[in-house]
């Protein structure tokens, strides 16, 4: 989509993640020194509720960031903010949007959300991009 011509509230960017898989999890854990037994070992998470284990919640809002990353790579990313509205089971994939809210000569301010492959809402947060 033409930035120029976009309105307030058009859907900008879209990115399609495939399943997470706990081969993902487990190499998250270990990068990101998060190794909370609910990501990581399925009994845990079955004794917490859970059918299986479930996706990082920073997991998922750096899959939120490669929209803003790969999608508006010619602007600077000045702000970043994501609130976790619900969990998302391993296995599953994501659907990251970026919605415009508004467009200056200065930059950009995007409304972000992540979907789960049901299209519950998993993710809600907005970015803030400069123009170089």
């Amino acid at each position: 989509m033409n930035l120029d011509t976009a309105n307030p509230g058009d859907l900008v960017a879209e990115y399609q993640t495939g399943p997470i898989p706990r081969e993902q999890l487990a190499l998250y854990a270990e990068a990101s020194g998060d190794s909370n037994p609910l990501h990581l070992e399925t009994t845990f998470a079955q004794k917490a509720g859970f059918d299986d284990v479930i996706v990082h919640g920073m997991l998922g809002m750096a899959l939120l960031g490669q929209l803003v990353s790969t999608q508006f790579a010619a602007f600077t990313l000045t702000k970043f903010d994501a609130r976790f509205v619900a969990v998302l089971p391993v296995n599953q994939s994501l659907r990251c949007t970026a919605k415009l809210v508004s467009h200056t000569a200065n930059g950009l301010t995007l409304d972000l959300e992540a979907f789960d492959g049901d299209g519950k809402s998993i993710i809600v947060g907005n970015a803030v991009l400069a123009r170089p």
